[in-house]
């Protein structure tokens, strides 16, 4: 052998002895499996704090990283969201539906042990992921909803309280009522119709957040051993009809999460999520290869291609409503994506939380 290479062969040699060193004393996981631990979320979870020191993903992040089970944690971080009567997209003070009653929907999925649960137009509970997560620990089921999601509520000690409306989510929705004073709309389509845009002006006009009134929080998380969960929770779509159920609770559509390739959930108009069930669209098509970026723009493209109701287009015949999807690898690997862009999403890891810009499939129209 050629002293060179031998040298070159002593040098490598160094450096696999000098690494199997470094694993059996202990290096952290995820340089061993490539994982960096993440939480995303949508931008509501970088923004409220319920009079604490943390948000959403702080919370999730910090709790996840000190070794709490991920959907722990992650629940953890929603709550927070959830009882922050200063967002009126979920939980206490969530904005009501056309009667003024404020029903909750919530889902969870975990990852390393295939099980998840979820309830629907539940009333009087403030943290209605907290009672997903009990569906999903206390019982055979996935999806309890309605009355039933009250009284499996009650029945597991949570509080049920008579009304979840705060002073300002009861202000908003009696200005709602005084614009649309249902009496004087008695063909139905034409009474949905002014509904929405009614509420929309509302959006315009300042008094509502415009993410809000499509409501909604998803948080999704992984940690250093590769571990992934997620959860969505949201007061629902801004005066609906009493009853309705848009994509949250929904498995596949508000939330999906495969332990081996990652998790993805949904804000904004929850029908086009639910025809087009893109949660799980994106998991599979992480699982095909993909980013979590490229499988977030495939399923907005299913929504626009999906879209041909002319209620539902604008001038330009894209589809006249938001939808966001906040994607996570099982490698740590994040993105959000928008139909328009304008959205942000959350997103914490050692480096700190974060609000960023998300992707966006097509440029906002103009007005």
């Amino acid at each position: 052998m050629r002293r060179r290479d031998f040298l070159r062969a002593g040098a490598v040699a160094g450096v696999a002895a000098a690494s199997a060193k470094t694993l059996s004393a202990g290096a952290p996981a995820v340089i061993v499996q490539g994982v960096r631990p993440a939480v995303v979320s949508s931008a509501n979870g970088n923004e409220f704090k319920n009079g604490g020191e943390e948000t959403c993903v702080q919370r999730a992040f910090r709790l996840m990283t000190s070794g709490a089970d991920v959907l722990d944690a992650l629940i953890a971080g929603v709550n927070i969201v959830e009882l922050d009567p200063l967002d009126d997209s979920v939980g206490y003070g969530g904005l009501p539906n056309a009667d003024g009653v404020v029903q909750l929907d919530s889902s969870c999925m975990h990852g390393p042990k295939r099980r998840a649960g979820a309830v629907a137009a539940l009333e009087g509970v403030r943290t209605p992921s907290l009672v997903a997560k009990a569906v999903m620990e206390m019982t055979d089921h996935h999806l309890i909803v309605g009355r039933g999601a009250q009284e499996f509520a009650r029945n597991m000690g949570f509080r049920v309280e008579d009304d979840l409306n705060t002073e300002h989510s009861r202000k908003l929705w009696l200005e709602w009522k005084r614009r649309t004073d249902p009496s004087h709309y008695l063909d139905p389509a034409k009474r949905a119709e002014v509904w929405r845009r009614e509420g929309l002006k509302m959006v315009r006009e300042g008094l509502i957040r415009e993410e809000h009134f499509y409501g909604t929080i998803n948080c999704d998380g992984v940690n250093a051993r590769g571990e992934v969960c997620g959860v969505t929770t949201t007061s629902g779509l801004s005066w609906k009809i009493p009853g309705r159920v848009g994509d949250s609770p929904i498995l596949g559509a508000g939330l999906y999460v495969d332990g081996a390739v990652g998790a993805a959930g949904s804000t904004g108009r929850g029908e086009a999520n639910l025809y087009n069930l893109c949660s799980f669209l994106i998991v599979e098509e992480m699982r095909r290869g993909k980013s979590p970026k490229d499988a977030g723009m495939e399923a907005l493209r299913r929504i626009k291609a999906n879209t041909v109701e002319k209620r539902l287009l604008n001038k330009d015949g894209n589809p006249n409503f938001g939808i966001n999807f906040y994607v996570l690898s099982a490698r740590g690997e994040h993105a959000g994506v928008t139909m328009y862009e304008g959205a942000r999403y959350a997103v914490c890891t050692e480096s700190g939380p974060q609000t960023l810009n998300c992707e966006p499939l097509l440029p906002r129209p103009k007005e």
